[in-house]
């Protein structure tokens, strides 16, 4: 596996399982990328602070938790946007979009820990105020095909909105700029 691969959904799922975590693989992703985007530690003990429970262990090195935060890390300081959601493979929209949208509130749980006092661009808010609206969406079990393209482009729209979000707060004003 790459550095710059996410771990497969079944591979971060089953470490989940081994750590008793309730939580989904798009919600630990959503959770992690909004903890780094919003400039939090990148710390192999990223369970405890990004999920607020002190008593969470650190992922075995090497372990798909593990591989999450390093590859997280790397793809969204990756400067040519290798960023990537980690969704599950089902082909389904309506179980595709159920994933996005709680890897949504999941992101911004992790962002509003870490983020403070730091201020957002006008672009960087209108990205966090998007994400809580794809958050707090329903889906509509009689999708038809069209909404296979529509989440397509809803997820490029994301990687987009998180690596803005990522430039506001981790890596400053100069980087934002190379996002326009």
């Amino acid at each position: 596996m790459s550095e710059t691969e996410l771990p497969a959904w079944g591979d971060v799922a089953g470490a989940a399982d081994r750590l008793a975590l309730s939580s989904s693989p798009a919600e630990l992703h959503g959770a992690l990328c909004g903890w780094l985007a919003a400039g939090g530690a990148d710390v192999a003990g990223w369970l405890a602070p990004v999920m607020a429970d002190a008593a969470l262990p650190a992922p075995q090195p090497g372990d798909a938790l593990d591989r999450l935060r390093v590859v997280s890390a790397a793809q969204l300081g990756d400067p040519s946007f290798g960023f990537q959601l980690l969704l599950p493979d089902d082909e389904r929209a309506p179980q595709r979009a159920e994933a996005l949208f709680a890897w949504c509130r999941a992101f911004l749980g992790g962002f509003g820990l870490a983020v403070g006092d730091k201020p957002l661009s006008d672009e960087g808010q209108e990205a966090l105020r998007d994400l809580a609206n794809l958050g707090a969406a329903q889906i509509d079990e009689a999708d038809d095909d069209s909404d296979e393209e529509a989440l397509a482009e809803i997820e490029e729209y994301l990687r987009m909105a998180v690596l803005l979000l990522h430039a506001d707060c981790a890596m400053g004003e100069q980087h934002r700029q190379s996002l326009h």
